[in-house]
């Protein structure tokens, strides 16, 4: 059976993971780093995508973006997916896929979640023991976010314009969202959301989504369906 094309509404950011096959390494040198921001950059440009936060770790990519238009983050996937691979293939000198099937993504509410989609993502490499704080993580758009770098790549959402009327102040109350790690629920929430592709938000948001898209988006309760005598 065919499967069903994923749900890419405009204008709702998704929280987009990919992972390396078998947890093998999709990034050896800063060069394959470099390469692939590069053409995140240009088809982001091309399919009309706004990119908020990004992380590049050896064996997998996150990102937080927002589409202008139906399925571009699809495209932008595709197209990043096929030309990166043909880059990592040639400059290792082997053969067939890269990537662990398809990518995994979930729908983002803006309020509540979406700056907590902006810590999960920018404190990978932290989780990950590489280092102790974010900023000294190059390869993420916490640089950009919370120290004020300069990057083509970014476009701010507006939740993270509402953090300050200025971009110094914005960038101190971002800062100060780090001083803590994610709890654990929050944690499990937002795996869970990624990778069963489901929404992240409130009750009432997955449902305007189900309504509006004629597409499951909440999990299934566990456990076999309840009989009804009648």
């Amino acid at each position: 059976m065919a499967r069903l094309p994923r749900l890419g509404p405009a204008g709702i950011p998704q929280h987009v993971i990919q992972r390396g096959n078998n947890r093998q390494a999709c990034f050896c040198s800063e060069q394959d780093m470099i390469a692939y921001t590069g053409w995140l950059k240009q088809y982001a440009k091309e399919f009309n995508i706004q990119v908020h936060a990004w992380v590049l770790m050896t064996n997998h990519v996150h990102l937080l973006v927002t589409p202008e238009s139906e399925q571009g983050v699809s495209k932008l996937m595709q197209a990043l997916g096929r030309i990166y691979v043909r880059y990592f293939n040639r400059e290792y000198r082997r053969s067939g896929t890269l990537w662990e099937g398809r990518y995994k993504s979930c729908l983002v509410q803006s309020e509540n979640y979406l700056l907590q989609c902006y810590r999960y993502i920018e404190l990978n490499p932290v989780r990950a023991g590489m280092v102790s704080d974010p900023g000294e993580y190059f390869w993420s758009s916490y640089g950009c976010n919370g120290l004020g770098r300069a990057s083509s790549l970014l476009t701010p959402h507006m939740q993270y314009l509402a953090l300050g009327v200025s971009p110094a102040l914005r960038q101190e109350r971002y800062r100060a969202l780090f001083r803590h790690a994610l709890d654990a629920p929050a944690l499990d929430k937002i795996r869970g959301a990624l990778n069963r592709g489901l929404a992240l938000g409130s009750g009432r948001f997955k449902a305007q989504v189900e309504k509006q898209f004629a597409r499951r988006v909440t999990e299934m309760p566990l456990g076999r369906p309840r009989m009804i005598f009648l």
